[in-house]
């Protein structure tokens, strides 16, 4: 069966934030670029941040960092909070979205929803579902669908043909009960990253995008989103 296909997103917080408009969010919480990775840069972020967004290229350094990361994982173990909702990547270029949701859905209780929002309907419907069960359900919620296709046609750069492969990908860093946790739906489990709070979380979730960009130094593909009290 062929893989269901998306549109991929821009890191650009215009489109995140109609994008979450149109998904039923009160503009409580916007999406905000970070400029740079500098302390006065980072000072730029209106605070608090409650996630934060990375576009990285998939590189070979990267998918072998990925594998050899994944075995150490299995082998040595992780604490992961059951209350972090992760979900697994089963659409082409549907990373943005995906991110999207991990970084709402790990942060609903800071969220205002509309009374009749597609987002909040989904979240309610995939909580008691596997990360497996969660991305099934998002190939098939048309609400979510719509509204990523016409967010993907917004961005400032003409939107990719569907069948153009796209090497580049989303992750969400998200701090749940004062742990970091990289959130990828390529990866099978989430990343504890370590402990974090509320006050240094954009700082630390810094600290690990500078990881991804150290193991691929000729990249300058990087670009983070930080979704911030508006």
């Amino acid at each position: 069966m062929e893989p269901h296909r998306w549109l991929p997103l821009e890191a650009n917080p215009d489109v995140t934030n109609q994008f979450l408009k149109q998904l039923g969010i009160h503009p409580d919480w916007q999406f905000v670029d970070v400029y740079g990775m500098e302390p006065e840069l980072l000072s730029m972020v209106p605070r608090p941040v409650c996630a934060v967004l990375l576009l990285f290229p998939v590189t070979e350094k990267y998918e072998t960092f990925r594998t050899e990361e994944e075995e150490r994982i299995k082998a040595k173990g992780q604490d992961v909070k059951s209350s972090v909702y992760f979900m697994k990547q089963t659409i082409n270029n549907a990373c943005g979205t995906i991110g999207l949701i991990h970084a709402i859905a790990n942060n609903r209780d800071k969220m205002n929803f509309e009374t009749n929002s597609s987002l909040k309907k989904f979240l309610e419907d995939s909580l008691s579902m596997t990360p497996e069960e969660r991305a099934k359900y998002l190939e098939t919620y048309e609400a979510i669908r719509v509204t990523h296709e016409s967010s993907a046609h917004e961005g400032q750069t003409e939107a990719p043909s569907i069948d153009e492969k796209v090497d580049l990908h989303f992750i969400a860093l998200v701090n749940v009960g004062g742990h970091l946790y990289e959130l990828d739906g390529r990866k099978p489990f989430p990343i504890n990253h370590g402990e974090t709070s509320d006050d240094s979380f954009l700082e630390d979730a810094i600290e690990v995008c500078k990881k991804f960009m150290e193991r691929d130094p000729e990249e300058l593909r990087f670009n983070a989103i930080a979704l911030s009290a508006a």
